[in-house]
C-alpha cells in the first residue's frame, strides 16, 4: 500500500489540468475615445477604442447624453440599455473599420465577448470657458464579460471609458 499510494498521487497530479483558461487583464483607460462622427453630438450613442489588435465598443442607451449639467450621475445598464463589446482581431484594426460606409474584410473579428452585467455612469459639466460646452465623463462600474466558453472575465481595468464635450 506504501507504493501504491505515492504512484497514485504522481498520476493525480500528473493528470491536472488547468482547461487552457486564460485569465486576461483588459486595460483602455489610456486609450482615447473615439467616434465615427466628426463631432460629437447629444445624439452620438456608439463610441470606441482602439489598442492594437483590440477595440472597446460601448453603445450608450439613447438620450443620455444631454445638453445640460447634472447634479446626478446618469445610469445606464450593461446589457439592458446599454451595451459593451470587446473584440480581438487578427491583426491591428484602425478608426476606417468602425467607420466606413463597407467595412473592410481584414481584418477579422477572431473573438467577441459581450459585457453580461456592469453599469455605465455619465457625469455632465458645463464648461467654464465657453457656456455652450458640455463635458460629459463616461465611466464604467462593476463589467462582467462572458466569452464563447462561458468564462467570466472579471480583471478589466476599463473603469474610465473618457471623456467626450457637446455643444449646443
Amino acid at each position: 500500500m506504501k507504493r501504491i499510494l505515492p504512484f497514485l498521487i504522481a498520476v493525480l497530479l500528473w493528470n491536472c489540468n488547468d482547461g487552457d483558461l486564460q485569465i486576461e487583464t483588459i486595460d483602455f483607460d489610456d486609450i482615447s475615445i473615439q467616434t465615427c462622427e466628426t463631432t460629437v453630438t447629444t445624439a452620438t450613442t456608439v463610441f470606441f477604442k482602439i489598442n492594437g489588435d483590440e477595440a472597446l465598443i460601448l453603445d450608450l442607451q439613447s438620450g443620455t447624453l444631454n445638453n445640460e449639467a447634472t447634479t446626478d450621475t446618469i445610469v445606464s445598464a450593461i446589457p439592458g440599455q446599454s451595451s459593451l463589446l470587446y473584440r480581438i482581431f487578427s491583426e491591428s484594426v484602425t478608426k476606417s473599420y468602425f467607420c466606413d460606409e463597407i467595412p473592410p474584410s481584414e481584418p477579422t473579428v477572431v473573438e467577441e465577448i459581450e459585457a453580461v452585467s456592469g453599469e455605465v455612469l455619465i457625469t455632465t459639466i458645463q464648461s467654464a470657458v465657453d457656456s455652450t460646452l458640455y463635458e460629459h465623463t463616461i465611466e464604467l462600474r462593476d463589467i462582467s464579460l462572458l466569452n464563447a466558453q462561458g468564462e467570466r472575465i472579471t480583471d478589466t481595468s476599463i473603469n474610465e471609458f473618457g471623456v467626450v464635450t457637446t455643444q449646443e
